[in-house]
């Protein structure tokens, strides 16, 4: 039992520098692939993305890897849909099996961004040319438990951004464990991830060189390649607690609370809740809170989003006689419009 205890402090060391370096204020929207923070899956999305300590099967390769291998099934497929901000829309697919050695996943996020018309200084109203941009992330996760109580995952992602004629790609990792009955207690959970560790990214390509006349030399209009600049990865490191109880023989509470640090962005704390009646209905709560950036309660963090979300789930194995679980989640919108997740989760 001590091993066990021992990956849980390894990871939490592993952690220590993405604390120690943080800033503590805002710096959103200046990261590199800020697509890999955007929340995927509504199941655990309605409970606030709280429930990192008990996240299983396919949701969990974003929540928190370790939890794939939970699932009691051999093998599962997931679907998910998300309307975002400024009419992007993101789609999660992924599958997963088990083996002898634990579960491998294979996943593919995908952001739809629209047709852009071009425009310049001298065509204000478009030149006819139409950009299409291109941004999705294919995961490789692998997930284990260890014990009945202890598990661990990891995933690497693989980053493709591309629009008009610039592009840029680049490698991330996740991981993460969890650690159920924590001191003995039935049903207490703990876990912990790192998020998005890698190097960082730089755009190239041909659409990064202009014509220019050089000042110091007799060469006449020559292209010159725009260097730049390299951004870093969104970083973030999350630990968080859940509780289970068993309210009566049909219903069960789990509550969750977690806290998250990024390298990028203020402290963000979370707390949800889900109910279930038997396997078949799920209620879920969730409320997130962001301290202000500079300490003073009077200034408000920015933020696209009001501070709760709900959605339900529904399990569907005794009415269509198939392991399927549907599931939705909505997230009011503050700046932008409301968000709306569908998830549905099949097991075999």
């Amino acid at each position: 039992m001590k091993r066990y205890h021992s990956v849980l402090l390894f990871l939490v060391l592993l952690a220590l520098p993405a604390l120690l370096l943080a800033s503590g204020k805002s710096r959103a929207g200046t990261s590199a692939a800020p697509e890999l923070t955007i929340p995927i899956g509504a199941r655990y999305l309605g409970g606030g993305g709280s429930a990192i300590a008990v996240a299983t099967g396919l949701e969990s390769v974003f929540w928190n890897p370790a939890g794939v291998d939970r699932s009691s099934n051999t093998a599962n497929a997931m679907f998910s849909y998300r309307s975002y901000i400024a009419d992007i829309n993101v789609s999660f697919a992924s599958v997963s099996g088990k083996f002898g050695f634990g579960t491998l996943a294979l996943s593919l996020r995908s952001f739809g961004i629209g047709d852009i018309p071009v425009t310049t200084e001298s065509s204000p109203d478009g030149t006819g040319e139409i950009l299409k941009p291109s941004f999705f992330v294919v995961g490789f996760t692998y997930s284990k438990l260890l014990s009945d109580r202890t598990s661990v995952g990891a995933t690497v992602n693989l980053i493709n951004e591309s629009f008009g004629n610039v592009q840029a790609s680049g490698v991330s990792f996740d991981m993460g464990v969890q650690y159920h009955n924590l001191v003995g207690i039935e049903g207490l959970a703990v876990g912990v991830t790192v998020k998005n560790i890698g190097p960082g990214m730089q755009y190239g390509g041909s659409g990064l060189y202009r014509q220019a006349d050089a000042v110091d030399a007799d060469r006449g209009i020559t292209f010159y390649k725009v260097g730049a600049a390299t951004f870093d990865l969104p970083s973030l490191f999350e630990i968080g607690f859940s509780y289970h109880r068993q309210l009566a023989d049909d219903h069960s509470l789990v509550a969750s609370v977690a806290y998250e640090n990024s390298n990028y962005a203020v402290d963000e704390y979370r707390v949800g809740v889900d109910y279930a009646f038997k396997n078949f209905l799920h209620v879920r709560a969730g409320y997130f809170f962001l301290p202000a950036p500079t300490g003073d309660s009077r200034v408000k963090t920015p933020s696209v989003f009001k501070n709760f979300t709900v959605g339900f789930g529904l399990g569907l194995a005794e009415v269509t006689g198939a392991n399927i679980d549907l599931d939705y989640a909505y997230v009011p919108g503050d700046l932008f419009r409301d968000n709306n997740l569908i998830t549905i989760n099949i097991g075999f």
